[in-house]
């Protein structure tokens, strides 16, 4: 894709920034270092300050395995500027630990299970299709959520630069409320820096119809993901 293109979604982007500064607005930073023990597992730590599904501002950190298969020719090739190399592999499946801290009251201790499956359309566009399990225990109860997130993204070349705009959404199921209580929507853009790093600069939209009254809540967010290996 060409310089107008990508200077068309940086004022997107713009845009919604400008948006959601008008609202509720939440800065969203993370951080996501990656370490590839071999050809089918990786494990990564995750540390990020999150307002998801109509939680209050939590602090997280956690823990992730990740085991996937054999990455597909036809991925590989539309994923090749990525960094993110889990992304050649048509399944990801990955189990992980989180800590919530969220001032004022108890922590919340989480169990994250999920599937992530990833398809390469025409024209280079890919499509990844994550399904979520959510198990907290806070103070002694438990509940859980089912989430669905769908993303679609396409590399753009500016001369020997790759960046990656992406839109996804992302829907919760919400044991508590017995009925899909949150949409997420997120427009956002993947910077590489060089071959270990890179910058996920993204807005969010998050729109709460669990409990009344209904609530909406802006997010602008910026990840740093890390990718290492022991080869």
């Amino acid at each position: 894709m060409s310089l107008p293109m990508l200077t068309l979604s940086l004022a997107l982007l713009a845009t919604c920034t400008v948006v959601a500064m008008a609202q509720e607005t939440e800065a969203l930073p993370e951080l996501d270092p990656y370490l590839k023990l071999n050809g089918t597992v990786r494990f990564r730590v995750q540390a990020a300050n999150t307002r998801e599904g109509g939680d209050p501002t939590q602090l997280t950190i956690g823990p992730d395995l990740e085991l996937y298969l054999k990455p597909l020719v036809r991925l590989k090739q539309v994923t090749a500027f990525d960094l993110d190399d889990a992304k050649a592999r048509p399944l990801v499946f990955a189990m992980g630990y989180r800590y919530l801290a969220t001032p004022g009251s108890p922590p919340t201790n989480r169990m994250e299970l999920a599937t992530t499956a990833h398809f390469p359309l025409k024209l280079e566009f890919l499509l990844s299709d994550r399904n979520r399990a959510d198990l907290d225990w806070t103070n002694g109860s438990f509940k859980w959520r089912y989430r669905n997130r769908l993303q679609v993204e396409r590399p753009m070349s500016i001369r020997s630069y790759h960046p990656i705009p992406y839109i996804s959404a992302e829907f919760y199921y919400q044991e508590q409320y017995q009925k899909w209580g949150t949409t997420e929507l997120y427009a956002g853009c993947l910077f590489p820096i060089k071959k270990r790093y890179e910058f996920d600069l993204y807005y969010e939209h998050q729109n709460n119809t669990g409990k009344s009254p209904n609530s909406q809540l802006e997010g602008i967010g910026l990840k740093l993901n890390m990718f290492f290996s022991l080869k």
